[in-house]
């Protein structure tokens, strides 16, 4: 198990370089832009406040926060491995971040935002020169990596993912599909990011949770 987790992370992070090497040659411009125009144009404006909101659920604040609660609880459990998977989310941020000050890869005009969300989160004034990859992207991919890996691999009993029920499983997993379509969707409708933006930090998110599930689902001594 831990050797195929090892193995998915390595060839996520190697096409993660790959693909940041592509994006920064400019080859996805044509495809970001006609992609971005098609959903404006195809989806009504109603949904501006809705998306605006529920990307909010991929905001730094509400994602990492979260793996801190879990590293907490599990760092009260004594499970210092699962507390070192959880923060994973910390050099995944980082690595973002990064890829945003040195991959040269402009984000959206102006006139193609459409978010109608005022906020005071300070993730909002915290500004990059470029936009790849997308932030809310790596983040939610991370989660739900791990979650997944959770499902399909069946961890140790006690968690809120151990359950023999396959259509139990199933829907829980085809909810974190949804979840993720829906993060990438808002991101660029509204104007945020490019789909190479959202691509990018959807890979990058898998490579660390893959990584963070080899240390979460270790099978624990007993």
């Amino acid at each position: 198990m831990r050797t195929k987790l090892f193995l998915l992370a390595i060839a996520f992070a190697l096409f993660f370089t790959y693909f940041s090497y592509i994006v920064a040659k400019e080859r996805w411009q044509k495809i970001d832009f006609d992609t971005t125009v098609k959903l404006q144009d195809h989806i009504s404006r109603r949904f501006d406040g809705i998306f605006s909101y529920f990307s909010l659920l991929g905001s730094a604040e509400v994602t990492i926060g979260f793996c801190l609660v879990l590293a907490f609880l599990a760092l009260l459990r004594r499970e210092w491995l699962s507390t070192s998977g959880w923060l994973m989310i910390i050099p995944a941020s980082v690595v973002e971040v990064f890829g945003k000050l040195v991959v040269f890869h402009p984000g959206p005009p102006v006139f193609l935002h459409r978010s109608v969300l005022p906020t005071n989160l300070p993730s909002f004034y915290v500004h990059t020169d470029f936009s790849y990859p997308s932030g809310h992207m790596t983040r939610i991919m991370f989660i739900v990596t791990v979650f997944a890996s959770m499902l399909i691999l069946k961890p140790a009993e006690g968690t809120i993912f151990f359950s023999k029920n396959f259509l139990f499983r199933f829907i829980i997993f085809c909810g974190l599909l949804l979840l993720t379509f829906l993060m990438g969707l808002t991101r660029v409708y509204l104007g945020e990011h490019w789909l190479s933006d959202v691509l990018g930090g959807g890979v990058l998110g898998a490579s660390l949770g893959f990584f963070a599930s080899i240390l979460i689902l270790r099978p624990k001594r007993v």
